[in-house]
């Protein structure tokens, strides 16, 4: 059996496997990329795309590509409920930032912007930007099987078309082989949470709804009927290209048997949920999947990481799934880059499964508290578990009536959807999430307490461990993002007027540590200016104090002001950091 070597190897190719390619292949780390697969996905998956993961995407040089084939922010926002597409309209709420009383929050947070991007439309992307980044890429290229001793991980794979074997041994693997992890499952990670707890049909199709949805743009149409009262109504309506093709989402309990999925019955199903008959459906296809509440107790195991499904499994509720897939490829990429360029200690890679792992599980939650705080919508709509249609009906107009207990459904209608911004506008989850662990030095103060809600809100800080707050500046005559000029594969030292200490320090310790060190320098007169004071007034630290900002765009450390010392405090810093 012919043998390769490489120093990482990449199992699968979704959004985690492809973005830890491009992000490995960018920092010039010799890396292999397999998947059982004979290309990109097939059909539309995960689709929401949030902010964070668009500077992913920045960072990589791709947000343009994402964003041209991508539905905008703009035509992504009315998140509506009705008892069909050309019924009558229940309820509808302002989403993912579009709404006026959010919008300002996330313009203020990133750079980036939102989009509905779904799977087989953005991987093309990833994998064309991880090729031209050089990543060496094995489609048809199945795990047969996985073990590891201290010095390396051996795997052996076959090529699904020609059924040769081939071993690949690496220093280390990401596994990144979704939900069904051949990885995990081999190497005996162990999983906190429950699975199976219900199963969904997505059915893949093409259908003009142009005259009920170009007035009120969205991603989600949530379909609900009397007669179905099963977690999320009669059927959801996912938009995959305006306004004439979607995925119609529904879930159902097998313990009440399992739906006919025949191209025949969800034809009649699509047509029900429109409530138009002269709308033509086209069936493009159709698959199955289960509801799980899931995480890896442990993101590392040796040499082998998980990452993405192969680590997380949840609900598609709050968009997280890819998200948090993509993210987990940033955090991990560049510290195995370090350790791999000998820029870092060993246990500098244990650092992502304390980071990472606290993120998953805050996801996973987060997914299922989402659906299940869907059910008072159905309830303040009047729909009951065993009712038939006729009482459906008949309750569902009580909700209009202009009686005492109208209003008081109305009401009750009004607070289930705003229940629902904990799913739809939950931008403290998206992009608030802060690390804790060695790759953070303490600057000796607390976190600081959040003025609202955390889950809905993001609140910028500079504390070590939160992701760098985006600023605009100004450079050369043209708008940059803090987030632009940090990141990219390298640690970055911001500082301000009087910091010139700290920039020369760090080009003192760039040569000591052997490794990049970028140093940026912001104010009045700088090379990077804040006209706006944007910068000033989230920055937390003084003019003459220092961040230094890891590769992924969190904060290793700061400095409230000039040290007495810069380079022997500084150095003291990154020898933690780098674990050296």
């Amino acid at each position: 059996m012919p043998a390769c070597e490489t120093d990482v190897l990449v199992v699968g190719a979704g959004p985690a496997g492809l973005t830890a390619s491009a992000l490995l292949a960018a920092q010039g780390v010799r890396a292999v990329t397999i998947t059982k697969y004979p290309g990109t996905a097939h059909s539309p998956r995960a689709h929401i795309t949030n902010q964070r993961t668009m500077e992913v995407f920045r960072d990589l040089g791709l947000e343009d590509a994402v964003r041209k084939v991508a539905v905008p922010n703009a035509l992504m926002g009315d998140n509506v409920w009705a008892t069909s597409f050309a019924g009558q309209e229940l309820a509808r709420l302002k989403t993912w930032g579009s709404g006026t009383a959010r919008h300002a929050d996330y313009v203020a947070a990133s750079p980036s912007a939102m989009c509905n991007i779904p799977q087989h439309i953005l991987e093309p992307v990833l994998r064309d930007g991880a090729e031209r980044h050089g990543a060496d890429l094995r489609f048809s290229t199945e795990l047969v099987r996985i073990s590891q001793t201290p010095e390396a991980v051996h795997a052996v794979v076959v090529d699904r078309e020609t059924g040769a074997e081939q071993e690949i041994v690496a220093r280390y693997v990401i596994a990144a082989d979704g939900g069904r992890s051949t990885v995990a499952g081999q190497l005996g990670f162990e999983f906190d949470g429950e699975s199976g707890l219900g199963r969904a049909a997505n059915v893949w199709l093409e259908a003009d709804l142009t005259r009920y949805t170009a007035h009120r743009p969205g991603t989600l149409y949530w379909m609900c009927q009397p007669g179905n009262d099963y977690w999320v109504g009669s059927g959801t309506f996912i938009c995959v290209t305006p306004w004439t093709e979607w995925v119609m989402l529904f879930m159902y309990d097998p313990a009440d048997g399992e739906p006919d999925l025949s191209p025949a019955a969800v034809r009649e199903r699509a047509s029900t949920i429109i409530g138009d008959p002269d709308v033509e459906v086209r069936i493009k296809a159709v698959s199955e999947w289960q509801i799980n509440h899931l995480v890896a107790r442990s993101y590392r195991r040796g040499r082998v990481f998980l990452a993405g499904d192969a680590a997380h499994r949840h609900p598609p509720a709050n968009g997280l799934g890819t998200n948090t897939s993509v993210q987990d490829a940033f955090n991990l990429a560049w510290k195995l880059a370090s350790v791999l360029r000998g820029e870092a200690g060993e246990a500098l890679l244990d650092t992502y499964d304390a980071e990472r792992q606290p993120v998953g599980k805050q996801v996973v939650d987060r997914a299922m508290r989402s659906v299940e705080n869907m059910r008072p919508i159905s309830q303040a709509f009047g729909f009951r578990p065993g009712q038939s249609a006729e009482a459906g009906w008949r309750s569902l107009a009580g909700l209009a009536a202009d009686t005492p207990e109208g209003q008081a459904r109305r009401a009750e209608l009004r607070r289930a959807v705003e229940l629902q911004n904990y799913q739809f506008n939950a931008h403290g989850v998206e992009l608030g999430q802060r690390y804790a662990s060695a790759a953070v030095a303490s600057d000796g103060t607390p976190w600081p307490a959040p003025a609202r809600d955390p889950e809905l809100y993001y609140e910028a800080t500079t504390h070590p461990g939160a992701r760098l707050p985006h600023a605009w500046l100004e450079h050369a005559g043209t708008p940059v993002s803090t987030v632009d000029i940090t990141g990219h594969g390298r640690f970055t030292v911001l500082t301000g007027i009087g910091g010139q200490d700290w920039l020369d320090a760090a080009g003192k310790l760039a040569t000591e540590f052997g490794i990049e060190l970028a140093v940026r320098q912001i104010g009045l007169g700088c090379d990077y200016l804040d006209p706006l004071g944007e910068w000033e007034r989230v920055r937390e630290i003084s003019e003459r104090g220092c961040l230094l900002v890891r590769p992924d765009h969190h904060i290793a450390w700061r400095s409230a002001d000039l040290a007495a010392d810069p380079a022997a405090t500084l150095r003291d810093v990154l020898r933690q950091v780098l674990a050296r």
